[in-house]
């Protein structure tokens, strides 16, 4: 079987998408697939020339929207080599290139939305909302409707992306989604992260890893950091990854403002032996996103044995708390100071109990090679009409946005 991913870009400061592709990669091949991956950046670009998939990069344009008649042209040209293209989330050109190119084709196409149908944005960003309503009725609704399945990577998420926008008609399946099984040498990896950071050496860490965006919810693990960091001098609030200088700002006015200045370590983006050596170096992980579809940092941390901290804004976070693999509470500060004191007040027994059961829980739910498993067998199947409009499960939903 012949895969291509159509994605904006593959540049890793953007995020989940894109890593996701990569871990799925080495399983996919294992399984018999070919993958390729169209994108819309810079031949040259760096992260291009690096890249270890086979990459067609067809040139960025100056529009956010990200119109490029080069990957329309491109698509129409080449998508009969492949026998499906998935599609790696929304509201860019993308996806309505990938509709139109395969429009009347015998090569189906299948929607990733990572997340991008979630309401949270309707109530964070209501103007932008609805200018995305006008997208909706001229683009994303037939990119949905004409797909041969749009893919969700849990139940959550699912049920979540019905109440977005209307009308709503689609194919929906649950492909899951994961990552691969982190390194486990945990001595070295520590070592190697220390030495890059000696001042962390010693310190009881929590870790926050990703993009650090206003959605990652890092102001309340700010204040929330606050009420607790009194409890023992060691504790140290660690936050990795990309950050645009305005939020940063924000984030160091308020940790001065909260007498945390010296409590709050930034280490830029990690990558490598130091990106796992940040997971092994740390006590907890903690993510009190708004919205977060999947979280592969949270997988990861679960991967490398480290208890997480999430909100209910997490979507995975129902299976994280039944397997007993992290603490969730609501995307607040009272919410992630609750989730911090209670693994702080947790005795070392019950500490231990849920560093083996992050990694059982990784194991069980969100080891990468299920998920590509579950994702050959969706794109194997047979196609099936999509629901009709008065369906329940996944039609117009009375919640949704007129």
């Amino acid at each position: 079987m012949r895969l291509l991913h159509v994605i904006p870009s593959i540049d890793p400061a953007g995020g989940g998408p894109i890593e996701g592709i990569r871990q799925l990669r080495q399983p996919l091949r294992d399984r018999g697939a070919d993958i390729d991956v169209c994108c819309g950046d810079a031949p040259d670009a760096p992260f291009v020339r690096a890249s270890e998939m086979n990459v067609v990069a067809l040139g960025p344009t100056p529009t956010k929207y990200g119109f490029n008649p080069r990957m329309l042209a491109w698509l129409r040209a080449h998508a009969a080599d492949y026998d499906a293209v998935l599609v790696e989330g929304l509201w860019q050109f993308h996806a309505l290139a990938t509709c139109l190119a395969l429009r009347g084709s015998e090569v189906p196409y299948f929607v990733y939305t990572h997340g991008m149908l979630d309401p949270w944005f309707r109530e964070r960003y209501p103007l932008k909302h609805l200018k995305k309503s006008l997208y909706w009725l001229l683009g994303e609704y037939w990119v949905l409707r004409g797909a041969r399945a749009v893919l969700f990577t849990c139940e959550e998420e699912q049920r979540r992306s019905r109440n977005a926008f209307w009308p709503y008609r689609c194919r929906e399946r649950v492909a899951g989604y994961g990552t691969a099984q982190p390194p486990t040498a945990s001595v070295p990896l520590r070592e190697a992260f220390f030495t890059a950071f000696p001042a962390l050496r010693g310190q009881r860490i929590v870790l926050f890893l990703g993009r650090i965006h206003e959605k990652k919810g890092c102001d309340l693990l700010v204040e929330a950091f606050a009420g607790v960091a009194g409890a023992d001098p060691r504790l140290q609030l660690v936050l990795a990854g990309p950050v645009e200088a305005a939020l940063r700002e924000r984030l160091v006015r308020q940790a001065e403002r909260l007498g945390l200045a010296q409590r709050l370590s930034w280490t830029g983006m990690l990558s490598g032996d130091l990106k796992w050596g940040a997971y092994h170096a740390a006590e907890v992980f903690a993510l009190p996103s708004h919205q977060e579809n999947f979280g592969v940092a949270v997988a990861e941390a679960l991967g490398c044995g480290v208890p997480v901290l999430i909100s209910d804004k997490v979507n995975i976070w129902r299976e994280i708390v039944a397997d007993g693999a992290g603490l969730a509470g609501a995307d607040s500060a009272e919410g992630t100071a609750a989730c911090l004191r209670q693994w702080l007040q947790a005795d070392p027994g019950a500490q231990a109990r849920m560093r083996v059961q992050a990694h059982a829980c990784f194991q069980r739910r969100f080891e990468v090679r299920q998920s590509a498993q579950r994702l050959l067998d969706i794109l194997s199947e047979r196609p099936v009409p999509a629901p009709a409009a008065d369906s329940a499960a996944t039609s117009a939903t009375p919640g949704g946005t007129p």
